[in-house]
Parts: structure tokens; C-alpha cells; sequence
């Protein structure tokens, strides 16, 4: 099975064969480097001279980025580490994600203004790299409108997500890669013996245990969280007889919440879990817009994130401030 980082990194080369306006910018993603996670490892010397590396401004690539969507090309910008994202936030929240609305009136179809970008961020802790390159910041950019914001999980096709974004879509995105699913494999229902896995649509997965009593809690997470809850699924079946259902959205942003509160009506209780901090979190919207579909008929809801902290570089202060597989489980069974 292909990891996650080679599904990314062959999406890259497909979409740079299949359009000669596809670019990359971002710091040391020359070969032989190749990036600081090697996801776009080869791209430099299959396509020279529409790989740029960059001085150390993330706000200078991500507006130099804008200009090149504007003229009609279609570029991919790596931010070597997501905690940066905040350095872009005038560009995409104030700039890329508004010009389609700003100057698109009164024009023809053909001559819409679109920002076709692709902005990558590794994000997530677990590595060791200490406060300022560990965070998962997201959050921060749900709800702006006029921009995605996507997560890939280690199921399906992450390639395929990533490889779309960047070919069929004409408004800005946010592609927010954990730094802790590159090395994972990709499953799919072979590989997931012990699940059935059902893509609905291209942005969500709905996993259950095979041939299990019904489900009584609906897990809700994304990205490296996922797989963690996935395991998690796993120990409450067999330790604890605690049978649930996962929903693992890929867009984050505008979320489409028919997966999750179709399995509410089933379940009546939610879980949501997130690698990012508790408090405002997308765990909180999910939370939200559940109560407000579901009424008196959501019996039970709890978030899992990130404690309100910075993130250690301790290795066992870092584990502590993040969720893991057994607060799962913890959780879990105080709802049920």
C-alpha cells in the first residue's frame, strides 16, 4: 500500500504532467532536498523552471501566489511548517478568498475573476519540534468565506483530493496536511478488515465495525485523528462492548454536516475529536450545528482536543497536552 507522502507527492507529478500552468512555490523544495517533508521530492528536476524557491517570507510567496492565480496559472505554495499560516492570513482572508467577489460583478462567465491557489501546510504535534512548529491551527481559517479548507485522512485517495484541488477548483484552498499521516499507509476496505468503509461523495468516509451491534455513539474526527479514533473503535468493541460509527469529514470548511447527523438518528450521541485546542474549535461548530439539526434528540455530546496550551517539546509533556487513543476510550464510555 502507498503511504499518504506518496500519494501526495505522485498527485503533484500528475498534476504538473497534466496542466503546464500548475507551479510550486515554497522554502528548499529544490531537488535534492526536496521540501523539509519530501512531498514534493522530484518535482524540480521532472519540471524545471516551474519549481520557485523562495527567500523566508510567507506572506511575500503567498502574494506573490494571488498575483499568479489572477493570471490565470494555477499555483501551489508549501508552507514548511503550517504554524506559519498565520504570517498569510491578510492574503487568503482579506485578499484571495474576497477578489472573486469583489471584482467578478457585472462580467461574463469567461471573464469572472477566479484565484485558483493551493496552499499546503504541514500541521500537528507528535514530533518533538516544540511550541511554534507543532501547533494545528485551522481553526483559525473555518468560516472565512470564499476559501476550502481540506484535511486528508489515510483513506481513500488523499492523492486524488490534493490532485483536484489543484486542477478543478477555481477558489483559493488550504490543504492541511498531519505531519504524522505522511509515513501511514493508505486504506482502503481491503485493508481495513475488521471495517466497513463507505466514501460518500469526495470530502467524507463513514467507517463501521463489520457485522456489529448497532452503534451507539457517533465519532466525528479528521485527519491524523482519525486513525487514532479508528483504533479507538477497535478497543471499545472488543474490551468494552461500546459499538460505534466514524464519520471522517476531508473538507472542513464549508462543512456539510448530512453524514454526521444521519448517524445522530441512529446513535443520539456525538464525539468529536481534533488535534487542535479545545476552546472555539471545530469540535464546537460540529457540537453546534448537531444540536441546533437535532434538537432534544441529541442525547449526549463531548469534544476532544488539544489542552489550551502551547505544545512541549518534551516528549511526555507533549503526550499530555494532545488526545491520544485511551482518552478516546475514557471518553467514550463516560457517555454511554
Amino acid at each position: 500500500m502507498p503511504s499518504v507522502l506518496s500519494s501526495l507527492n505522485s498527485a503533484l507529478h500528475r498534476a504538473f504532467a497534466a496542466d503546464e500552468r500548475v507551479l510550486l512555490l515554497g522554502e528548499d523544495v529544490l531537488d535534492p532536498y526536496g521540501g523539509a517533508f519530501k512531498v514534493t521530492n522530484g518535482l524540480s528536476a521532472a519540471f524545471p523552471g516551474r519549481v520557485l524557491t523562495t527567500p523566508i517570507s510567507e506572506a511575500g510567496i503567498v502574494g506573490v501566489a494571488v498575483g499568479m492565480a489572477l493570471r490565470g496559472l494555477r499555483p501551489v505554495v508549501e508552507i514548511m511548517f503550517g504554524d506559519f499560516v498565520t504570517l498569510i492570513a491578510d492574503q487568503l482572508v482579506n485578499h484571495a478568498s474576497k477578489f472573486h467577489w469583489m471584482y467578478s460583478g457585472g462580467k461574463s462567465a469567461s471573464e469572472e475573476i477566479h484565484v485558483p491557489l493551493i496552499i499546503r501546510a504541514p500541521m500537528g504535534g507528535r514530533r518533538g519540534y516544540g511550541p511554534t512548529h507543532s501547533q494545528t491551527l485551522e481553526k483559525l481559517f473555518l468560516g472565512v468565506p470564499g476559501l476550502r479548507v481540506l484535511a486528508p485522512a489515510n483513506l481513500g485517495d488523499p492523492g486524488g483530493l490534493l490532485y483536484r484541488a489543484i486542477l478543478e477548483t477555481e477558489a483559493p484552498v488550504l490543504f492541511m496536511e498531519n505531519k504524522l499521516l505522511y509515513l501511514l499507509p493508505v486504506m482502503d476496505e481491503a485493508a481495513l478488515a475488521d471495517f466497513s468503509l463507505t466514501p460518500c461523495g469526495e470530502d467524507v468516509f463513514h467507517l463501521a465495525l463489520r457485522d456489529a451491534p448497532p452503534s451507539i455513539l457517533t465519532i466525528a474526527a479528521y485527519g491524523y485523528m482519525a486513525d487514532l479514533a479508528r483504533q479507538a473503535m477497535l478497543k471499545l468493541a472488543y474490551e468494552h462492548e461500546i459499538f460505534t460509527e466514524l464519520i471522517v469529514p476531508t473538507q472542513l470548511s464549508p462543512f456539510n454536516l448530512t453524514l454526521v447527523t444521519d448517524s445522530l438518528q441512529r446513535t443520539g450521541r456525538l464525539l468529536t475529536i481534533e488535534e487542535g485546542t479545545y476552546t472555539l474549535g471545530w469540535g464546537a461548530e460540529v457540537v453546534a450545528r448537531a444540536a441546533e439539526t437535532l434538537g432534544y434528540r441529541l442525547k449526549a455530546a463531548r469534544r476532544l482536543a488539544a489542552r489550551d496550551l502551547p505544545i512541549p517539546a518534551s516528549g511526555p509533556l507533549e503526550t499530555a497536552v494532545l488526545p491520544g487513543v485511551d482518552e478516546i476510550v475514557q471518553t467514550a464510555k463516560t457517555m454511554v
